[in-house]
């Protein structure tokens, strides 16, 4: 069996399994307000694992290295060797060297307590308090289901005269096997005000 496919039917398991994804934390925010579509919300301060998959253009492939690196990281491959409890969304972000993929880290830990990665691919990194713009979807995790939904992020924002700042983000909250019209997938990017 390839190690692709062993890490994603673990991922799976944490999140097939009700009681604990019931239990799965995620960034806290606030919904300022919804428009047109629109969710406007707040975001506390949080921490990310993350990881660059530089060079790469593929998304699927960024996120499939980017989410074995990850993983590992929170099964132990740290300082103190200690497992870490899995979390929702997986975030891919694109940049100019190729996509960021990133956990959100659980926040019982602080930046003095959170585990060190071993591998000097994975980073700790604060994401500050900011508003985001936030469009919810189900369905298969494609380029084409990604790019309808940002361009219709980024056309709704420009009708409503709201600038972004960044690119848009896509963060997905269920396993792989997860049926498609079951899955909460979102793309959001940071705004500086709502409508």
């Amino acid at each position: 069996m390839s190690k692709k496919l062993i890490y994603l039917l673990l991922f799976s398991c944490f999140l097939l399994d009700t009681s604990y994804a019931m239990a799965i934390e995620e960034p806290k925010f606030t919904v300022v307000t919804s428009r047109d579509g629109v969710e406007y919300r707040q975001y506390e301060a949080y921490m990310v694992a993350a990881t660059l998959i530089a060079g790469e253009n593929d998304r699927d492939t960024a996120s499939s290295q980017g989410f074995r690196r990850l993983f590992k990281y929170i099964s132990g491959d740290n300082t103190p060797n200690k497992s870490i409890s899995m979390t929702a969304p997986v975030q891919q972000t694109p940049s100019a060297n190729g996509w960021k993929i990133a956990f959100i880290v659980p926040q019982q830990f602080s930046q003095d307590t959170v585990p060190t990665p071993a591998s000097a691919d994975v980073a700790i990194e604060t994401v500050p308090a900011q508003l985001m713009a936030v469009v919810r979807y189900s369905g298969r995790w494609t380029d084409k289901n990604l790019k309808q939904h940002a361009d219709e992020l980024l056309q709704k924002l420009e009708a409503a005269g709201i600038p972004t700042q960044g690119p848009v983000m896509s963060a997905a909250y269920n396993a792989p096997f997860t049926p498609p019209f079951m899955r909460r997938n979102e793309v959001m990017v940071v705004v500086d005000r709502v409508p």
